[in-house]
């Protein structure tokens, strides 16, 4: 039994969940390693974000940590490099409070390490951004604005003084983000950010799955999906529907959250008590 597997057997024995755990598990594809080795420089931490201890990539990039994301990324390249360069990626979860903005933004941050790589965060959770908050950055404008039309792409786009790192915001709250981010607007500025630069990748933060309309149509525009997953948080009949309601895109793998009892956190010990790893 794999790691996230003990960990979700675990919450769904506390749970008392009858869905059988293989059969959702089974629907995930694992992430493989890779011996890649890839070369990093060092991107400084802007003065706004020295406070922000949520950004263990940035702001304790020798600890456990930030070398779990790095392996995540990794992860992601690889898969990323098959079939040419896939590199639209969403970020989401099956419900609120697991850890998905977090984990975009951190992702973002280690992809932009590279010299090989330029990133544009996307923050597409347009009923409750947060990304901005963990960038200490303004949300006046963005992705909202834009899909409203009359804006263009450029404008919304916004430098985070952290390496190759661009930022698209989710801009002003509107009544109907649903019908916005399933529009044929958002899948033209997709398919504009996916090919501008050959060297890009696009991480798109997104609402969960489960509560949201919008984020099952967004999963059909881009190239893969990361499902974040908080020990605990979610049912296995959440991971279920969940994955049944992603079926038409790839699940490129999982991210397990806050495995506080997982033997690695035993040996090692707790760190912001996060942990992140990839399926096996």
């Amino acid at each position: 039994m794999s790691r996230i597997e003990e960990a979700l057997s675990r919450a769904a024995e506390r749970r008392r969940d009858v869905t059988s755990l293989d059969a959702v598990m089974a629907e995930v594809p694992s992430v493989s390693s890779v011996s890649k080795t890839f070369t990093y420089f060092d991107v400084g931490v802007p003065e706004r974000l020295k406070h922000q201890h949520m950004l263990v990539t940035l702001n304790d990039p020798a600890g456990h940590a930030a070398e779990e994301y790095r392996k995540l990324k990794e992860n992601v390249v690889n898969i990323s490099r098959k079939k040419g360069f896939r590199n639209t990626l969403m970020l989401t979860s099956s419900s609120m409070g697991e850890g998905k903005s977090v984990t975009s933004v951190n992702l973002a941050i280690t992809l932009a390490q590279e010299y090989d790589f330029t990133v544009l965060l996307i923050d597409a959770d347009l009923r409750r951004p947060t990304c901005h908050e963990l960038l200490c950055m303004e949300n006046t404008h963005g992705l909202s604005d834009y899909l409203l039309g009359g804006t263009d792409i450029a404008n919304m786009i916004f430098k985070t003084d952290i390496g190759k790192l661009s930022f698209m915001p989710a801009g002003k709250a509107i009544p109907n983000p649903g019908e916005l981010l399933a529009s044929s607007r958002m899948v033209s500025l997709i398919n504009e950010v996916k090919h501008r630069y050959p060297d890009r990748f696009i991480l798109i933060d997104t609402p969960p799955v489960l509560p949201f309309a919008e984020t099952r149509s967004l999963s059909r525009m881009v190239d893969g999906v990361v499902l974040v997953i908080r020990e605990g948080a979610s049912s296995q009949k959440d991971l279920s529907e969940t994955v049944d309601a992603l079926r038409e895109t790839t699940i490129y793998g999982t991210v397990l959250n806050q495995a506080s009892s997982h033997s690695w956190l035993r040996k090692y010990g707790p760190y912001y008590g996060r942990y992140y790893t990839d399926a096996r």
